[in-house]
């Protein structure tokens, strides 16, 4: 996954479209929202609840999506297409680099709604 952490034209047709100040303030709400959703698909995964831990990786995707964060929309999607078919040491795996990628994107992103 090569791709850029934020594509900067989705992140600036944003605040053109909705407003600097508002897209801090959703940058905000994803930065306590994320570490949560994470630790609710990691318990959907553990319980085998598929339809939560799809519609978890989809909001997680529709996240990356808005704020133009393609690597995050990336792995959430494959999450989401995936599902629970894999095994569970691969989901884990592929939690817990999404995991590191909200830590790597939540700093960015709040530099980059300030700027």
């Amino acid at each position: 996954m090569n791709n850029p952490t934020i594509a900067p034209l989705v992140f600036e047709a944003l605040q053109a479209n909705a407003g600097a100040d508002f897209v801090l303030q959703l940058v905000e709400a994803f930065a306590e929202e994320a570490p949560r959703l994470t630790q609710q698909l990691r318990a959907a995964a553990e319980t085998g609840d598929a339809t939560q831990f799809e519609t978890i990786a989809h909001s997680l995707k529709s996240n990356g999506v808005t704020f133009g964060a393609l690597r995050l929309t990336e792995m959430a999607a494959r999450l989401e297409w995936q599902g629970l078919a894999a095994d569970s040491a691969a989901i884990e795996v592929a939690i817990a680099e999404l995991v590191g990628e909200v830590a790597a994107i939540v700093p960015i992103l709040r530099a980059v709604a300030r700027q």
